[in-house]
């Protein structure tokens, strides 16, 4: 694989890494998870677990890997989905 082949994969998989970490922080510091899609986030996690499954059944350890990270950065966020799903301020 070519030295731009890598550099653009190690972008995107930093990109999809972190996409989650605002979300994540927001809901952390305000306790509500209100305005956040239940079912965006389901499809997400299970978007990102499928991913995952593929990368090794294929044996493509960069999918793998940077989707792994991914998966547990998005089910982060649905689990405080679930658990600030009304707002909770007092955490």
């Amino acid at each position: 694989m070519s030295l731009a082949a890598n550099v653009v994969g190690s972008a995107a998989a930093v990109c999809s890494i972190t996409s989650f970490a605002p979300q994540m922080m927001k809901i952390w510091k305000s306790r509500d998870a209100s305005s956040v899609s239940l079912r965006t986030y389901a499809l997400t996690v299970t978007c990102f677990a499928l991913w995952v499954v593929y990368g090794v059944m294929t044996g493509a350890w960069p999918v793998t890997v940077a989707n792994s990270f991914a998966l547990l950065m998005s089910a982060g966020v649905l689990a405080m989905k679930w658990r600030f799903r009304d707002g909770d301020p007092a955490g």
